[in-house]
């Protein structure tokens, strides 16, 4: 077997079409564009790159065959958030042979040492957490626009190498059609009726103020929790951007108390639906396959990210959110359901906001650690 460093346009393509040939007849996969994962490795495209490196490779049997692959990134904002240094890898994709998968991570593992890591974490993304990010080992149904698809295989892979869990990652879904639970309900329209609480939803028309509310209330939110880095105006800016060919406006909510920004959640139309067929492709044919499918829309909608100012945790805005979320959605009669993707386990209060909806599980995700000896 010989690895082979990703660094022209042939070996691109390799890259992306080893994915294709491993879930060749696997009828749950949905291929990612391929514009999508080559913008993770475009220095122009990923403001990663600002504060952080990558590699990929790919790997060939004896007969020249692309088997497998992977990526390896050092992220330097989080890099010394550990107690020792940890670089991350990800794009892992691997025939069922042991040896294959261990000469990946072998080369994930050599390269971050020889820039100085100790430890490595994955599978995970060079970018944010909000795509390409963990290991499926449970819900093995069309994944999400985003979210990683995995071979049930992988994870013996990962166990006999050494990883070890560091968190799960929590995905529910959530039957639209199904009334709320009462107490629910309850709760939220008493919310939603209190002097002084507004709720709105964004507005391309000014996109900028919903951008910084956004970011005045996920980084106060998130503050708190391990290896947190607040986000970046720009970041935020870029997100919304690439959002904005499948947005729904009336799908992302805020909530204000006395006008400050206190909670929100952002959901978009499930794009998955919409690219699925494409093979990754997105020409002429693929962009009229997808502008059909967008405008005769979707049945599922992904919450890609929530969250709620420290202070006002407990008032009771999330469900109120759900509320106005739905007076929105059940009129439409398009979406079955809203996939609420994904939630670490280490975070109590927002799944537990889950379970009050009536959630159920869909997908289990993990992100692990490789400690090198």
């Amino acid at each position: 077997m010989e690895l082979i460093q990703v660094t022209d346009r042939h070996t691109k393509q390799q890259f992306l079409d080893v994915a294709r040939w491993i879930y060749r007849n696997d009828e749950n996969w949905i291929c990612p564009l391929d514009r999508d994962i080559e913008a993770v490795f475009d220095e122009q495209k990923n403001p990663f790159f600002g504060h952080g490196k990558c590699e990929r490779w790919i790997l060939a049997d004896s007969s020249g065959k692309i088997i497998g692959r992977i990526a390896a990134f050092i992220n330097e904002k989080k890099a010394y958030q550990y107690d020792v240094p940890t670089g991350g890898m990800g794009f892992f994709e691997c025939v069922d042979d042991r040896k294959a998968a261990f000469k990946l991570f072998d080369q994930a593992r050599d390269w971050l040492h020889n820039h100085g890591m100790q430890a490595m974490i994955g599978p995970i993304n060079f970018g944010e957490n909000d795509s390409f990010w963990g290991l499926l080992v449970e819900g093995f149904t069309p994944p999400s626009y985003g979210m990683n698809y995995h071979l049930p295989y992988y994870h013996q892979f990962f166990i006999d190498y050494g990883f070890e869990t560091e968190y799960e990652q929590i995905t529910n879904h959530l039957a639209v059609r199904t009334p709320f639970p009462e107490r629910f309900t309850k709760i939220a329209n008493w919310v939603a009726a209190k002097p002084g609480y507004r709720f709105e939803h964004f507005s391309k028309k000014n996109p900028l103020k919903y951008v910084n509310d956004l970011m005045e209330i996920y980084n106060d939110a998130w503050r708190d929790f391990e290896n947190f880095v607040p986000i970046k105006r720009e970041t935020l800016e870029e997100s919304f951007e690439k959002m904005k060919l499948i947005m729904d406006e009336k799908l992302i909510w805020f909530a204000y108390v006395n006008n400050e920004p206190a909670s929100f959640i952002v959901i978009i139309p499930d794009a998955n639906q919409m690219i699925r067929g494409l093979n990754g492709k997105m020409g002429l044919g693929g962009m009229l396959k997808f502008i059909y499918r967008k405008i005769r829309g979707v049945k599922r909608m992904r919450a890609v990210v929530m969250g709620t100012k420290q202070a006002f945790q407990k008032h009771g805005l999330e469900s109120a959110l759900f509320i106005k979320l739905k007076e929105y959605v059940l009129p439409k009669n398009q979406y079955d359901e809203l996939e609420l993707s994904w939630v670490g386990d280490f975070n109590d209060k927002m799944l537990a906001i889950h379970e009050a909806t009536g959630a159920v599980l869909g997908k289990r995700h993990l992100t692990l650690r490789k400690r090198f000896r």
